[in-house]
C-alpha cells in the first residue's frame, strides 16, 4: 500500500534524514570562490560581460583565503552555545556578536593584497589610500550598516572590501562550531549561525546531500538546510516559478513566488558540479534584470555587489 505524506510530514522526514547544517571548513569557501569566479569570467563564460569586477572579487578571494588562514577568533562558550540552543537564536549574532578590532586589520590586509594584484588598477589602488584614512569610528559604522543592511548609509566602492573582511571574521567563528551547536531557528529563512539572510540556495549533489537543498549564509558561508519547492523569502510552496535565461545550462535558475513577489537564485550542482552561491550569482545578473522586469523583488542582496538605493 503507497503511504501518501502530507507536507509538513515530509519535512519532519527531511530533518531527521538530511545533514541540517554544513559549516565551512579550515580553508572557508574563498579559494573554491576565486577559481569559480575566474571560470566565470572567462571568454564566452556566463559572466563575461562583467568579467573584470568578477576578477577583482577573484583578487578579494584570494586575499580572503590566506587571511582567514592566520585568523583565529575565539570561539563561543559551552555555555553561550547552550543558551542560544535554548532560545533557538544564531549562535554569533552579527547584530550582537562583538567583532575583535582585529577585523580591521583584515580589511587593511585585504585591500593592500588585493591593489597589489593584477586586478589592482589606480581605482583600486586610490580606494586602498581612501580605506586608510578612515578613523576607526568611520569604519566601525560602516560594518554596523552593512550587517544591517541599511543602504543609505553605506559607502559602496569600499563595501565589497569591508564585507570581505567581514566575512573573514565570521567564517572563522563558523568554522570552530559543531553542527549540534547550532539550533534550528523559528525563522528558517536566515542563518542559524549569525542571523544573516542567504545569498541564494544551493541544490547539493555530493555524497551525503545529494539532492538537498541547502540556504547559503551571505556571511559566514555556512548552509542550513530547507525543503526544495519552498519560498526562501515567505516559506509558501504553492505559486513558485522557476526562470532561467534562454540557452543557458540550467545551473542557476530564479525561484519566485507569487505570495510574496520576492525570488531568489537557486543553484544546481548536478548541472554544474563548480557552481558557488555567492560567484555565481554574481555572473547572473541578466537574471536579475529578467526577475525585475517581471515585477519581482530579490530576497537579499550579493554580499560582494552593493548599489546606492
Amino acid at each position: 500500500m503507497t503511504r501518501i505524506l502530507e507536507p509538513g510530514q515530509i519535512e519532519a522526514f527531511a530533518e531527521r534524514a538530511v545533514p541540517r547544517i554544513r559549516l565551512p571548513g579550515p580553508e572557508g569557501p574563498f579559494t573554491s570562490r576565486a577559481r569559480r569566479l575566474r571560470q566565470l569570467a572567462a571568454p564566452g563564460a556566463p559572466g563575461q560581460a562583467i568579467a573584470d569586477y568578477l576578477q577583482l572579487i577573484a583578487a578579494i578571494a584570494d586575499a580572503q583565503a590566506r587571511a582567514v588562514a592566520d585568523f583565529r577568533p575565539a570561539a563561543p562558550t559551552a555555555d553561550e552555545t547552550a543558551r542560544t540552543r535554548a532560545h533557538r537564536m544564531p549562535v554569533v549574532h552579527a547584530g550582537s556578536w562583538a567583532r575583535l578590532p582585529a577585523w580591521r586589520g583584515l580589511l587593511l590586509k585585504i585591500s593592500a593584497s588585493v591593489a597589489a594584484s593584477p586586478a589592482g588598477t589606480p581605482a583600486v589602488r586610490e580606494l586602498d589610500r581612501r580605506l586608510r584614512g578612515f578613523t576607526v569610528k568611520e569604519l566601525e559604522a560602516q560594518a554596523d550598516a552593512l550587517l544591517a543592511t541599511r543602504a543609505s548609509e553605506i559607502d559602496v566602492a569600499a563595501a565589497p572590501f569591508l564585507m570581505s573582511a567581514l566575512q573573514v571574521h565570521w567564517v572563522a567563528l563558523a568554522r570552530q562550531l559543531k553542527a549540534d551547536d547550532v539550533a534550528p531557528l523559528d525563522v528558517p529563512g536566515v542563518c542559524p549561525v549569525c542571523g544573516t539572510l542567504p545569498v541564494a540556495s544551493i541544490v547539493r549533489s555530493d555524497e551525503g546531500s545529494q539532492g538537498y537543498r541547502y540556504l547559503h549564509c551571505a556571511l559566514c558561508a555556512t548552509e542550513w538546510h530547507m525543503v526544495r519547492v519552498t519560498c526562501t523569502q515567505c516559506q509558501n510552496n504553492e505559486n513558485l516559478g522557476y526562470h532561467s535565461i534562454e540557452g543557458s545550462s540550467g545551473a542557476v535558475r530564479a525561484e519566485s513566488c507569487d505570495s510574496c513577489h520576492t525570488y531568489r537564485k537557486i543553484l544546481y550542482q548536478e548541472k554544474d558540479a563548480d557552481v558557488e552561491p555567492v560567484a555565481d550569482d554574481l555572473a547572473s545578473l541578466a537574471l536579475d534584470l529578467l526577475m525585475t522586469d517581471a515585477g519581482y523583488q530579490r530576497g537579499s542582496g550579493n554580499p560582494l555587489l552593493w548599489q546606492k538605493p
